[in-house]
């Protein structure tokens, strides 16, 4: 089996998440990707715990990718970029909006070289629009998409941000979607594109909530889910409270201690006093999982993520595996999610240091020759990371 992408080249110029994490699902899928780090780093590389100079948040990102450093502002640095998208199918970027194109390599500078590229841009706030030029990193993009409130709204809590960077993810899955189709339709056309991905378009095209609030309407949904404690620990259960209990009744032939007497307020509070009794019988897995299973009601175990190696499918699944640490031992990572009949999928190799495949892309992409290299070397064109070397 081969993979879905092989064959196809991507440069990858992006930084943080959103951009990095759509080149990294394209390497999985087989893609030949070459993250274009800048001089000073990707700032991952700053973040997470570190093994042989490489950090958690970076590798998880970037595993499986070759790495060139090119310093962007260097004279001759234009040439060397338009010389690798002429052999390229897709870039990708994540500055704002004007960078690429003041650095003399946007996509109209691209598309004269090679005009079957597919760049993707993902940005804050999109290329156009009235807030084009404003900074964004996931969190300004739930508070302005209006997760954090609602968050908030519903819990009943201190505004916070969310434990994960959603927007980022949803840009770059979107992103992912777009680049998709746009090599789809190049086999009709023989053209590339431009896509241009704002990360709040693809926080509100990605939020299933939404419609309750732009019609007013948050009472006419279903109840929300709840956690309960249990005899083995916090568990939610996705079922509405009157769907619970009704079960337990017909189920298990629990007895309803409320009276007709009793005001709504005081019968809630009996009936999940009994319902809380009840779940602390529950002392196993399996015989949670059994009254569960009987009543079917969809549940879950509230899971401590430093333990999501023990959850049964993750580990039957491989969700995590580990790779190379570049220090002769390895480090988990997350998999790639796609499970194909026919192909295969998955992380593809170790984390580069900061300008490591200078020569392998350069040679390999474009064929230079050391002399050529050397003189890039001399101009500060590429730049590499010696400490590589030592791993």
């Amino acid at each position: 089996m081969e993979y879905p992408l092989a064959g196809l080249k991507v440069l990858d110029f992006s930084r943080v998440l959103a951009g990095p994490f759509a080149g990294r699902m394209l390497s999985d899928l087989g893609a030949d990707v070459v993250k274009v780090e800048p001089p000073d780093g990707d700032v991952t590389r700053y973040w997470g715990h570190e093994i042989a100079n490489i950090t958690g948040y970076f590798h998880q990102q970037n595993a499986g990718k070759k790495n060139i450093c090119i310093d962007l502002r260097a004279p001759d640095a234009a040439s060397l970029v338009k010389q690798l998208v002429a052999e390229a199918d897709i870039v990708i970027e994540n500055y704002r909006p004007d960078v690429m194109d003041r650095l003399g390599v946007g996509y109209a500078d691209l598309n004269a070289v090679n005009e079957k590229i597919i760049m993707l841009s993902i940005s804050g706030f999109g290329r156009d629009g009235p807030e084009s030029g404003r900074p964004a990193y996931a969190p300004v993009i739930h508070a302005e998409a209006g997760l954090i409130a609602r968050s908030t709204q519903k819990e009943g809590v201190k505004l916070h941000d969310m434990p994960l960077s959603v927007a980022d993810t949803n840009a770059s899955l979107h992103g992912l979607v777009g680049v998709l189709s746009a090599l789809h339709m190049r086999h009709r056309t023989g053209k590339g594109q431009h896509i241009d991905i704002a990360m709040i378009d693809a926080t509100v095209a990605t939020d299933d909530q939404i419609h309750y609030d732009l019609e007013g309407a948050n009472g006419t949904g279903p109840m929300p889910n709840e956690i309960w404690d249990s005899a083995i620990g916090p568990v939610l259960l996705s079922t509405d409270f009157r769907l619970l209990f009704r079960s337990l009744i017909t189920t298990f032939g629990m007895k309803d201690p409320s009276n007709p007497e009793m005001e709504l307020d005081v019968k809630i509070q009996v009936r999940r006093q009994v319902v809380g009794e009840f779940l602390q019988t529950l002392d196993t897995i399996e015989k949670f999982s059994a009254a569960m299973k009987s009543m079917n009601i969809a549940w879950g175990e509230v899971r401590s993520p430093e333990n999501l190696r023990d959850q049964i499918t993750v580990k039957a699944r491989g969700a995590i595996t580990d790779i190379d640490d570049r220090n002769g031992g390895t480090r988990p990572i997350t998999q790639s999610p796609y499970r194909f009949s026919a192909a295969k999928s998955g992380v593809r190799g170790p984390v580069a240091h900061r300008g490591e495949h200078f020569d392998k892309v350069l040679k390999g992409w474009l064929s230079m020759t050391d002399q050529e290299i050397y003189q890039l070397r001399e101009d500060k064109v590429v730049i590499f990371d010696p400490e590589w070397r030592h791993h």
